[in-house]
């Protein structure tokens, strides 16, 4: 959040009015602030105001306005009109005139009607471009902004390292660095100068690392691990990009339910990083405290357990606050300063976005950030750029188009619109309903070069993403066998699953086994996919995998015996032209793996910066390394590295280095190379992982061209906490890795810090600046 030195007299005034506003008010209308109205509970049938349920839930006011378009199924003009009406009978028809906060969801882009799908967070991870991300959440904030809406329940900041959890994909992978810097252009991107849509940081914290991989159960980490890995990148985005609202984890810490955990969300949010914006529960997690973790005898337990953490907005409507919280007041469970604390943050918000200057938007402009060019544009671009080729086996790909005469297309994955979405994306949100989409599948985009090239495409579904039948594999097998290749499209299904456990386990065609709630034992490809790829593969027709998911899956078999394997992603609306323009050498791959695949799910966890003994110690059956490491991805071009500089051999622990290394571009097409620098300490006082990504640079080289790129790391970046906690660059040899991956090592330089030095709490930086120069 901005500072009063940062805003000047603006944020003056707000807190004015924010205190005029709260003396005014009675204890029944603050704890009105702190509750929230979803569009289920507000709307009719038909999409229009239920006018008795809008007096009685709006008469003292509210927080905020859960998902007006989204939830409601609104088109855009729609979702404004009903906004404004809501916001106009909250000025006019409730005694202090109070507008709502009201917010959606937006992961991969607006989820409501006419929202243009970007791919997945965890394949725009694979771009490693910051600059991509926000300025896929800038567009995203034009469209927000033009139905009304001020905050947004995105991004996810958690760590992906047990690939069996369904939200993988949601992530941006399992490096806090990485995550850290995604993050932070997403959130600049989406908030704008501060004038934009409000992002929430979610979910607090170590969601990610929950017992078997399940979306809520128990988190068992040392406070080390919690602060240096899990909490990192939200202090980093906080402290950075200003985030403006932090959303609580559903799950317990060592037995604390985070949305009761005063030490996470008051004493370290706000008492050691200084964050004073708004936290808001994840959806019905106040009342969990009594119904799921069982530590609340009541909702108003619940409740005042609640907020006296810190957790300011209970969403996504008014259970366990509202009432019970007054007659808490009333009781004495709770002090009314305790509440005030809270109604000035929300008020404050309000205050900051102009909603109590103007809460209402143009209903006729609604619709014009919607269905763009543009839009259309940079989601074809954030899909091309997230394909991450991991094998090319003599240069199998591209293909030429003018030199095939018949190409098939198989899998389930191939003709499929919503199996290009991840599980925040609203066709996938809601499964059942009838979603017009406007997409491109890979089948479309291959048949429309087919159309241009001159070759034929024969497809064959062969099976279904997660049912047991094989009685199409012969067609499948047929087409391949009269074509020069096959192109097998598999993956998980994403979506949002809250089937009941007898209807998952039934054998559907299309059970989601990806996105929240849809947590799995296995890594393979669900259903018989990989059954479908063998029978394929035995026609002796060349073969090209492409794995559409947000799972990164167990596919060993298919890395040792298919010429060539592409990971899409789950690639959104023009995912299919994204694949495409790889597959036919229009656009050429610079994706990089932001998880290590593992080769089965019982080598986990495999991610690349584990401690040296988990890192080296290995299975009976199985090696330690991944399938394919962190960092990992083809080009049709060739990089070549020079040595790693470094500007000096020693630093002191308050100093700065500059890393330099040439790059070069010796193939003969122009590609992206992502450039990566690694940190390792050498004989640290504990056992630390055994190497850190600390920097990178997605560069683009024409073919013969070469770039100097320029890493300034500072001396804190290499910190971790002491024996007693305390923040420290510890003296002694450090080495610093430039590479490929994190498995690709290229250039090695050493340099030693002489002496350790605690961290003052305003003097730690979080990324290293980066320069790109030409070289002539």
């Amino acid at each position: 959040m901005h500072t009063e030195s940062d805003r000047g007299e603006p944020r003056i005034a707000d807190e004015g009015r924010v205190e005029e506003l709260l003396e005014e008010m009675t204890i029944t209308e603050k704890v009105a602030q702190l509750g929230s109205v979803n569009a289920n509970k507000l709307l009719d049938d038909d999409g229009s105001l239920d006018r008795k349920a809008v007096e009685e839930l709006l008469e003292n006011g509210i927080g905020h306005l859960t998902r007006l378009g989204g939830e409601g199924s609104l088109p855009p003009r729609e979702a404004a009109k009903r906004t404004n009406e809501l916001q106009d009978f909250l000025g006019s028809e409730t005694r202090l005139g109070i507008p709502a906060i009201p917010h959606e969801e937006c992961l991969s882009g607006y989820m409501g009607p006419s929202g243009t799908t970007f791919p997945q967070m965890l394949g725009v991870a694979s771009t490693w471009s910051p600059d991509l991300v926000a300025e896929i959440t800038d567009t995203i904030r034009g469209q927000l902004e033009a139905i009304g809406t001020t905050h947004a329940l995105s991004p996810v900041l958690d760590i992906a390292r047990d690939l069996r959890w369904g939200r993988v994909e949601e992530t941006f992978g399992e490096d806090p660095y990485l995550v850290a810097a995604m993050a932070r252009g997403y959130v600049n991107g989406l908030q704008g100068d501060g004038d934009g849509i409000s992002a929430t940081l979610k979910h607090f914290a170590g969601h990610g690392a929950g017992e078997g991989g399940k979306n809520r159960s128990s988190v068992n980490v040392g406070r080390r691990e919690l602060r240096e890995t899990h909490l990192f990148p939200f202090e980093a985005v906080i402290k950075t990009a200003d985030a403006e609202s932090v959303m609580n984890a559903y799950h317990d810490i060592d037995g604390i339910p985070c949305a009761s955990d005063g030490w996470l969300l008051t004493d370290v949010l706000r008492g050691e990083w200084g964050f004073d914006g708004t936290v808001v529960s994840d959806y019905y997690s106040v009342e969990f405290l009594q119904s799921e973790h069982g530590v609340a005898a009541s909702k108003q337990a619940a409740g005042v357990m609640a907020v006296e953490a810190g957790l300011d907005v209970e969403l996504p409507y008014t259970d366990c606050y509202g009432d019970h919280l007054v007659n808490a007041v009333e009781d004495g469970d709770v002090a009314e300063a305790t509440v005030n604390t809270a109604v000035r943050r929300v008020l404050r918000a309000k205050a900051e976005k102009g909603l109590l200057d103007d809460p209402t938007v143009d209903v006729d402009a609604a619709a014009a950030p919607f269905n763009t060019e543009n839009a259309r544009d940079l989601t074809t671009r954030a899909a091309r750029e997230s394909m991450t080729l991991l094998k090319n086996e003599d240069d199998f790909l591209p293909f030429d188009g003018e030199e095939l005469e018949t190409v098939a297309v198989v899998g389930p994955k191939a003709d499929n619109a919503q199996e290009l979405m991840g599980d925040y994306a609203y066709p996938a949100h809601y499964p059942t309903e009838e979603v017009d989409l406007d997409a491109t599948t890979p089948l479309d985009a291959i048949e429309a070069r087919g159309e241009h090239a001159g070759f034929d495409v024969r497809y064959e579904q062969g099976c279904t993403t997660t049912g047991s039948s094989t009685e199409d594999f012969d067609s499948a097998a047929e087409a391949a066998e009269a074509a020069d290749v096959a192109v097998t499209f598999v993956g998980a299904r994403s979506a949002v699953d809250f089937s009941d456990i007898d209807e998952k386990q039934a054998d559907l065609p299309s059970v989601p086994t990806s996105g929240e709630g849809c947590d799995v034992v296995d890594l393979d490809l669900p259903g018989v996919q990989q059954e479908l790829v063998e029978r394929v593969h035995e026609t002796g027709t060349p073969l090209v995998v492409v794995v559409v998911s947000g799972k990164p899956h167990s596919v060993e078999w298919i890395a040792e015996e298919a010429p060539a394997l592409l990971y899409a992603w789950l690639p959104g609306e023009r995912g299919g032209e994204g694949i495409a323009e790889v597959l036919f050498g229009e656009h050429n791959p610079g994706g990089r793996l932001p998880v290590s695949i593992p080769r089965s799910v019982g080598q986990l966890p495999v991610y690349y910066n584990r401690k040296p003994n988990t890192a080296n110690e290995e299975h009976v059956y199985t090696e330690s390394t991944p399938l394919y490491p962190f960092g990992h991805g083809l080009s049709y071009t060739d990089f070549e590295y020079g040595d790693l500089s470094l500007s000096t051999d020693s630093i002191a622990p308050s100093g700065r280095v500059s890393a330099e290394v040439t790059v070069s571009n010796t193939g003969d097409r122009d590609g992206h190379e992502v450039v990566q620098l690694y940190a390792s300490a050498k004989s640290p006082s504990q056992a630390r992982p055994v190497q850190e990504l600390v920097g990178f640079e997605r560069i683009f080289l024409a073919a013969g061209e070469s770039k100097r790129i320029i890493f300034e790391i500072d001396a804190s970046q290499l910190a971790f906490h002491d024996r007693d906690m305390n923040l420290a660059v510890e003296r002694g040899p450090y080495e610093l890795r430039v590479g490929r991956s994190a498995s690709d090592i290229v250039s090695t330089a050493a340099f030693d810090v002489p002496t350790t030095k605690e961290v003052p709490a305003a003097g730690r930086t979080y990324f290293t600046t980066t320069r790109v120069e030409p070289v002539e």
